[in-house]
């Protein structure tokens, strides 16, 4: 394969030509999905920020993981738009690293937060009398600014371990960028980028899932041996983040399938199907189940949207007056 320089390298991405010939299809799609994220994200941002009553240590992580959830979707719809509209299916070397820091940015914040949440329910269980000394609105906060450093701060180092390689290969088997999809077209020694970049995942993953995992069957055991209205309240809750934190695991699943499955006898359609679906799950399902299964969150939404409408029918009854 031809050598070719860091500075001024373009990639394709093939999953842009791949969508090429239903690319309106595509392009419908991805405004509709994007649209939904954008207003059900803002809408819950909004009424956490406003409402008194939800200023509470879960409510401020479900707003972080909705905010979250903006900047990922931002950092990918638009782009796969305004590429399938303008028929441009290449990106520098500038502009994958900076989506790659960005999409990887969504899954680690993602995944850190769903372990906060978990023992964040996990205190409000088991240790009720205490909980709010033990999880305050400022220790929320703390925790939140936390987690974007330290992931900012990694992904940093492993965007700039990767940008300092020699592609040999010009081809991205996706429709965004990943670090990892561009190590599999450096040619030389990746070793250091490559082992700073698994360790740091390894460590991220097994640390978050098993204390996500520890705390929610630690807060199940205690619903187990409290009174059954305590415990339906409870489980409903958890419930609700099992099932968010299943969807941000299955998004996992996909990419790590996805990156088993290369190089192998797999069609580009496939690898372009898991990448997809891979981000979309997360950024599109999460939200909305948020915003349907939280009872409180849920009535203030409906109640802000009454609200909105009942403004805008008393408009022109009121200028047909004048």
């Amino acid at each position: 394969m031809e050598n070719i320089t860091r500075v001024g390298t373009n990639f394709v991405l093939i999953g842009i030509v791949e969508m090429e010939k239903f690319k309106y299809l595509f392009i419908v799609i991805a405004i509709v999905l994007y649209l939904i994220i954008m207003l059900s994200c803002s809408s819950i941002a909004y009424i956490t920020w406003t409402e008194n009553t939800l200023h509470e240590p879960m409510y401020i992580f479900i707003c972080n993981l909705v905010i979250d959830v903006m900047q990922g979707s931002s950092s990918f719809f638009p782009k796969l738009i305004i590429d399938l509209l303008s028929g441009g299916s290449s990106i520098t070397l500038v502009g994958c690293l900076s989506q790659a820091f960005c999409i990887q940015i969504f899954s680690s914040v993602e995944v850190c937060t769903f372990a906060v949440m978990a023992y964040d329910r996990y205190l409000a269980v088991a240790e009720p009398l205490r909980y709010h000394a033990l999880m305050s609105n400022g220790k929320a906060v703390k925790f939140i600014i936390g987690i974007w450093v330290f992931n900012i701060v990694n992904l940093l180092v492993c965007v700039t371990l990767t940008g300092r390689l020699t592609f040999c290969g010009r081809n991205i088997i996706n429709v965004y960028c990943e670090t990892m999809s561009l190590m599999f077209l450096a040619c030389g020694d990746i070793t250091v980028a490559n082992l700073y970049g698994t360790v740091w995942t390894l460590s991220l993953v097994i640390f978050s899932n098993g204390t996500a995992i520890f705390c929610y069957i630690g807060t199940f055991i205690v619903c187990l041996k409290i009174s059954m209205k305590d415990s339906q309240k409870a489980i409903h809750t958890l419930i609700t983040h099992v099932l968010t934190f299943c969807l941000c695991m299955t998004g996992g699943l996909f990419v790590i399938f996805r990156y088993r499955l290369n190089g192998g006898s797999v069609s580009t359609v496939a690898h372009l199907t898991i990448a997809i679906l891979g981000l979309t799950v997360s950024l599109t399902l999460n939200p909305l189940v948020y915003g349907i299964r939280m009872e409180a969150l849920r009535g203030k939404i409906l109640q802000h949207l009454r609200k909105r409408l009942g403004i805008l029918q008393t408009k022109p009854t009121n200028s047909n007056v004048r």
